[in-house]
């Protein structure tokens, strides 16, 4: 396990209210739609956002990202607090096949927390990598920071659509 502790804190406001955000991060059907960065789809999407509540999704990289086409990126988690409207945290790791007992390679644990600004909302994303081990972990955090972002510029595209 590494001993250096990677983190990544990501803020955007969104023309959108609080409710409507909050629904596209526990609405399992909205998680789907916007989950993983660009070139990716979730053909598997479990996400029960309630203390205790499990997580379990398949990226899917499709043929936009080249070599990478056809590759399944399995991830598992817990929900450790949900306050409604206004803070996610859950604790997830990276899987090293769609096999839900596997290994973890990669595990963090990420807070979300929404702000209401009168019509739109500020959210604040910390995440903190809590544990990486063998091959695949550096690739994974090489790309972590990106395909956060991309997953945010998703999520955005998704609620200027009003869903």
């Amino acid at each position: 396990m590494a001993k250096d502790v990677k983190e990544l804190t990501i803020t955007r406001v969104f023309d959108a209210q609080r409710e409507l955000v909050w629904k596209a991060w526990t609405d399992q059907k909205l998680i789907q739609k916007w989950w993983g960065p660009r070139g990716v789809t979730n053909p598997t999407c479990e996400w029960d956002a309630k203390p205790g509540g499990k997580i379990y999704i398949v990226m899917l990289a499709g043929k936009e990202l080249g070599p990478a086409a056809g590759m399944k990126w399995p991830m598992k988690g817990t929900f450790k607090e949900v306050k409604p409207q206004s803070r996610l945290v859950f604790a997830g790791g990276a899987l090293d096949d769609v096999d839900r007992s596997s290994d973890t390679f990669i595990e963090q644990e990420v807070t979300v927390d929404f702000e209401d600004l009168g019509g739109k909302t500020k959210m604040n994303l910390h995440l903190v990598i809590t544990k990486t081990e063998g091959p695949k972990a550096p690739a994974a955090l090489q790309g972590m920071t990106q395909g956060w972002n991309q997953q945010m510029d998703k999520l955005g595209e998704l609620l200027t659509h009003r869903v």
